[in-house]
């Protein structure tokens, strides 16, 4: 054991940032922060989470809420599967649990979407439940502490981490040590060069010892993205823009979009099947969105047409603001506004 709690404690305590979560860390307040944490800097969070808590105050409005609306108040977050399963979790939660989330670590691992870091997190933070709470963060700062260059995407690695954190937390301060390893994480061991200056356990840290803490942590490198081009219609009629409902499972499910083909394909020739009396007043720019493992290249054209027939699984929107559209049209959503 390092020996790391009271020096990171004392520099936590002295340091951290005031966040609303942190002030006010009830359980609910600490899970809906921690699933938008994933993947998403905290600069973008907070007005996100501010407006969430404020329209959805309880778990039991959460379970209730209409998915499009539970998509719009995650517009612009990315990921929202995180959020189709916080709903899928709240109505667990109301049924089995009266509408609060429990005070048990294998309990809240058992609930959709909360993994072993979310547990650990709101276990220690909201009940003080002594549970390891490991993340990006945690694995980049004890990677560094012990100059370790096993690569942290292996499981095997993250389950030795894991043990370390718990060998050195104290008992009677779980939430403060794993929100203090966070924090170090995310102010002072960042990626890339650290400040190892300004770091409390400089004096303990190996790597820093090594002069080998910019080279960490370890990682395998990642499997090219595919390449998917995409052809996308913003239809505008009297009666609205054309929006298509994507399919319940796979990549954006159950999102709203332009009507889009995933593929490239002759946009004249589809529109001329479907909408035989549409135009196109002009191809706009061509825009590129990634996935985690598949990059879309996307080419657009703005549609004008006087008929609007129905079909399944589209509608004519004639209110934007209604709808939630995935981030990977973001260079079109001024259009789609006006």
């Amino acid at each position: 054991m390092l020996s790391i709690a009271n020096p990171l404690l004392t520099w936590f305590y002295e340091n951290r940032r005031s966040l609303p979560f942190r002030e006010d860390p009830t359980p609910y307040h600490i899970w809906i922060s921690e699933i938008m944490l994933q993947q998403t800097r905290m600069t973008a969070v907070l007005p996100y989470y501010d407006r969430f808590i404020r329209e959805l105050p309880t778990v039991a409005d959460l379970a209730a809420c209409d998915t499009d609306r539970l998509h719009k108040l995650w517009e612009g977050l990315g990921y929202y599967s995180r959020a189709d399963n916080l709903k899928r979790a709240a109505e667990v939660i109301c049924e089995t649990y009266g509408g609060e989330l429990p005070a048990d670590h294998g309990a809240l691992l058992a609930l959709p979407g909360i993994g072993p870091y979310t547990a650990g997190a709101i276990a220690s933070i909201s009940f003080g439940i002594p549970a390891p709470a490991v993340d990006g963060n945690v694995m980049r700062v004890f990677s560094r502490l012990y100059n370790d260059r096993a690569d942290i995407t292996l499981g095997v690695t993250k389950s030795r981490v894991t043990e370390r954190v718990t060998e050195e937390m104290p008992q009677d301060k779980a939430g403060d040590f794993n929100q203090a390893l966070m924090e170090l994480g995310a102010l002072i061991c960042v990626p890339g060069e650290p400040k190892c200056e300004s770091c409390p356990l400089a004096d303990l840290c190996s790597a820093f010892g090594a002069g080998t803490a910019a080279s960490l942590p370890a990682k395998s490198p990642k499997k090219p993205r595919r390449i998917q081009p995409v052809t996308a219609l913003l239809v505008r009629s009297p009666k609205g823009w054309l929006l298509q409902k994507r399919p319940p499972s796979g990549l954006l499910k159950n999102m709203w979009q332009p009507w889009t083909v995933e593929e490239e394909t002759d946009a004249e020739a589809l529109l001329h099947k479907m909408l035989p009396d549409a135009a196109i007043e002009r191809e706009l720019q061509p825009a590129k969105h990634i996935f985690s493992h598949i990059e879309w290249h996307i080419r657009a054209y703005l549609v004008t047409c006087e008929q609007a027939p129905d079909f399944p699984g589209f509608v004519w929107a004639d209110d934007m603001h209604a709808y939630a559209i995935p981030n990977a049209f973001k260079a079109y959503k001024d259009i789609l506004n006006t």
